[in-house]
């Protein structure tokens, strides 16, 4: 038997004062994040490295590891021996893609979910439709919880809470930062799919503070936090299905958004400053060799090829190659040969990404 769970809304008072108290830190600290990002020229670059830290973040929480050079390489293509650094690669494509669905749609649908988690797991096994899934403890193997069962009940669920998401605020007073708590209970208690629940659930977060016009592009993500406070994060998700303690659930949720709305700032600002005082000593360094396409080239990804650059400047490859080692010899870049290909490693991003690895033990008692 499945384990009760009920359609939104709770019935219950969400909004106490302990939430509302937060909920001004929570709001203060993603509004700043929003106006910082919004005035950046290079939106696209940021985004780029942001989510491919969340991509590796929301990965490592279902025990797919792997090291920023190993999923680098694999965004580059050079290399595909690596099952767990393509997932990553696979869950980054999946974000960008509903990011795309919600910005066109102002709407995020059950079918869209099914598209998210389908690009994340590669496959088209969609809703759960055989018996048997159970979530377990990992370190005793006691069964938890059983999420509910057979497609019907599952579809059910999933339209409940597909309404609730995308209910207007005069129909729904509620917060959305308290509903986005909320829905992100509910979405990992349905389990709707076979794999790749916690990745999806984790995209739907940043998808609905797009659709709310919280963020305007996909650069917050709780993962991150969710790593640091792991223990934590189940043992809330537990304590509303079997005590419906919500309270202490959506202050948890209220609390990542602030810190980790004040990381992504400094990170965000860390990445632009880069990108300007790197302009700046190319432009000065190598005068004949700058443009600011070039920079954002070398900037968009954090491994850049020669063919990258030749297409994006519409040069030649000889010419192309010449920049390349121009970049590479004035410290810029760093070049690895990677099976038949040459790859240039923009060192000083990826530096600044790797530190954010640091600080991932458990916080929050």
């Amino acid at each position: 038997m499945s384990d009760s769970l009920k359609k939104l809304p709770p019935d219950i008072e969400l909004e106490t004062k302990t939430v509302l108290k937060q909920l001004t830190r929570s709001h203060r600290a993603l509004a700043e994040l929003k106006g910082f990002a919004d005035m950046i020229p290079n939106k696209n670059i940021l985004n780029n490295a942001v989510t491919i830290i969340e991509a590796k973040d929301s990965s490592e929480i279902e025990n797919i590891i792997t090291t920023h050079d190993e999923l680098f390489k694999a965004m580059s293509g050079e290399n595909n021996q690596n099952p767990d650094a393509k997932e990553v690669v696979n869950y980054r494509s999946a974000l960008w893609h509903g990011h795309q669905l919600v910005k066109d749609n102002v709407f995020l649908s059950t079918n869209m979910i099914v598209e998210v988690q389908g690009l994340i797991e590669l496959n088209r096994a969609g809703i759960r439709k055989l018996p048997g899934t159970v979530l377990k403890n990992e370190a005793t193997g006691e069964i938890v919880y059983t999420p509910p069962m057979g497609e019907q009940e599952i579809v059910s669920l999933l339209s409940n809470l597909e309404q609730y998401i995308n209910n207007e605020a005069a129909e729904d007073p509620i917060d959305p930062l308290v509903k986005l708590a909320v829905i992100h209970y509910q979405f990992e208690s349905i389990h709707p799919f076979y794999d790749g629940n916690g990745r999806t659930g984790r995209i739907i977060n940043v998808l609905y503070l797009v659709l709310q016009n919280l963020l305007d592009s996909p650069i917050l993500y709780l993962s991150k936090y969710i790593i640091r406070n792991k223990a934590t994060y189940y043992r809330l998700l537990q304590e509303v299905r079997v005590k419906g303690n919500w309270e202490e659930w959506i202050l948890f949720i209220l609390k990542g958004i602030e810190e980790t709305a004040n990381e992504t700032l400094v990170l965000v600002k860390e990445i632009n400053e880069l990108i300007e005082n790197s302009a700046e000593a190319i432009k000065k360094r190598l005068p004949k060799v700058y443009s600011k396409e070039l920079v954002n080239l070398i900037y968009f990804e954090f491994y850049t090829k020669i063919a990258y650059i030749e297409k994006g400047l519409n040069i030649s490859r000889k010419t192309t190659a010449k920049y390349l080692t121009d970049l590479e010899k004035e410290g810029f870049l760093v070049s690895d040969k990677i099976g038949r290909e040459r790859i240039y490693l923009n060192k000083s991003l990826f530096e600044i990404v790797k530190k954010t690895e640091e600080g991932k033990t458990e916080t929050c008692a």
